[in-house]
């Protein structure tokens, strides 16, 4: 019985972690955008991504020197 004089409280808990989860997966999400736009936009200019195997052939290619 006592679990009943809590329930308001318990109930806005969880309100609160839902609305705070919430706020935080939308700013991600809004992030995401914006930095997705902001990379279009580097590219539309010009500037060109490094992909991964660019890298690795690098990496390869120095440690090939080294030894």
């Amino acid at each position: 019985m006592e679990a009943i004089n809590h329930l308001p409280f318990i109930v806005a808990s969880y309100a609160a972690a839902v609305v705070v989860v919430g706020v935080l997966i939308a700013w991600v999400a809004i992030d995401f955008r914006a930095q997705r736009r902001a990379l279009a936009e580097l590219e539309m200019r010009g500037f060109a991504r490094r992909s991964a195997a660019a890298r690795s052939d690098t990496t390869l290619a120095q440690a090939k020197e080294q030894a």
